[in-house]
């Protein structure tokens, strides 16, 4: 099925400014919440989202993003895992 080149242009400021929300979140929770339990990082991570207005995301990339930020005090950024 082709998609029609002028939708993708239209939707990639959408999709671009929804991206900046999740990433504002997981940024102000890293910032707060790095090395502390998940459940509390979960539950950080999932109250930013909400209000960035990005809460729909995939509950298995909230869970991870959780589990990289709790995790932060012992594995550098950036490090394979």
């Amino acid at each position: 099925m082709a998609t029609d080149p002028s939708e993708y242009d239209k939707a990639m400021p959408i999709v671009a400014a929804h991206l900046a929300k999740i990433e504002r979140a997981v940024e102000r929770t890293r910032t707060s919440y790095a090395g502390q339990p998940f459940t509390a990082v979960h539950q950080a991570l999932a109250e930013a989202l909400e209000d960035e207005g990005a809460q729909r995301v995939v509950p298995q990339v909230v869970e991870e993003l959780a589990r990289q930020i709790s995790g932060a005090v012992t594995e550098p950024r950036g490090a394979a895992g």
